[in-house]
């Protein structure tokens, strides 16, 4: 397949797990297992932030960007995590323009925890369906009345949208875009590399 390129949002104070999570299961996935060193993953995967520097997790780990906002190359799947950042994001125009205008070029836009906030703020979650973290869902249906927020899955699937849980459900998703783009084999094959059990099932993880 023709390798797809897939930007991951950064910013200052977002969760770690958020995009290291899917990061890991990008850049990890193989189509042949047995030339894992010597063939890339079909998924070119970058980290993208609105300057293009340095961010701080909510854990303090410094990261380094690929790309600015302005010189970000053409995308095929957009990942937008969450995380305490995503308070102040909510309030930067440039942030939500640029997710406006990305969300309209990409084949699939795809989010983790609280990112589907950014999303639904930009104005991307109308007339969908969408999850988030558990503690923010009443955040989200209060927020968004025209979406259809989804309490009892992990992850949540619509059309070229797909949103998902809290932090380590990012990796959750990542998998379920490896199976949509590589087949439920090559999923497989990826979380078992990673040593991750495999979703069974898409049943929420905490009850709420």
């Amino acid at each position: 397949m023709e390798r797809k390129a897939v930007g991951i949002v950064i910013f200052d104070d977002i969760e770690v797990l958020d995009f290291c999570g899917p990061f890991e299961v990008f850049s990890t996935t193989r189509l042949d297992d047995t030339k894992r060193q010597e063939e890339p993953s079909p998924f070119e995967v970058k980290l993208i932030a609105e300057n293009g520097e340095h961010v701080c997790t909510s854990g303090g780990m410094r990261v380094s960007a690929d790309y600015s906002f302005e010189g970000c190359p053409r995308l095929d799947i957009l990942c937008v995590p969450g995380g305490w950042g995503t308070r102040r994001e909510l309030n930067n125009p440039i942030m939500m323009s640029w997710l406006r205008t990305r969300a309209s070029e990409v084949e699939l836009l795809t989010s983790v925890c609280t990112g589907s906030m950014l999303l639904g703020f930009a104005g991307l979650l109308e007339g969908c369906r969408a999850t988030t973290h558990w503690k923010s869902l009443n955040w989200m249906a209060q927020s968004f009345p025209q979406t259809t927020v989804i309490r009892d899955q992990h992850v949540v699937n619509d059309g070229n949208l797909i949103t998902s849980a809290g932090i380590s459900a990012g990796i959750d998703m990542a998998l379920t875009v490896v199976a949509r783009y590589c087949g439920e084999y090559i999923a497989r094959a990826t979380a078992r590399h990673m040593e991750y059990p495999y979703p069974e099932t898409n049943e929420r993880r905490i009850r709420i």
